[in-house]
């Protein structure tokens, strides 16, 4: 799981690099923000499954839906402040991080472990 963050971070710098090309530095940004709204709580999500895994007997459903609704406010949470916070955002290229820090778990399953 820790690959699949790391892809999805990865994605998040390969989105930056391609919208400074394209849009300059406040395409960077905005694609960079976009990608960690997702990247970042998606890494503490793991980190924290990682943890609860070395306790024996306390591997149950209610944790783990737990964590994944707290990632989801998290990434909504995080994108709202983009918003409030950066002004000048590019929402093309905010988008398109999203998207393909989002879609770099399809590629988890490409590599092996």
């Amino acid at each position: 799981m820790h690959k699949a963050v790391l892809l999805q971070f990865g994605a998040t710098l390969l989105a930056a690099a391609a919208a400074a090309v394209f849009l300059g530095t406040r395409g960077a940004l905005s694609a960079m923000c976009g990608g960690l709204a997702y990247t970042l709580p998606n890494g503490f999500f793991v980190w924290r499954l990682w943890v609860a895994s070395w306790r024996e007997g306390h591997a149950t459903v209610a944790p783990f839906i737990a964590g994944e609704l707290i990632k989801l406010v998290s990434t909504v949470g995080l994108l709202a402040l983009t918003a409030v916070l950066y002004r000048d955002v590019h929402w093309g290229a905010l988008l398109v991080g999203l998207v393909l820090a989002l879609k770099a778990n399809l590629f988890a399953f490409l590599v092996k472990t």
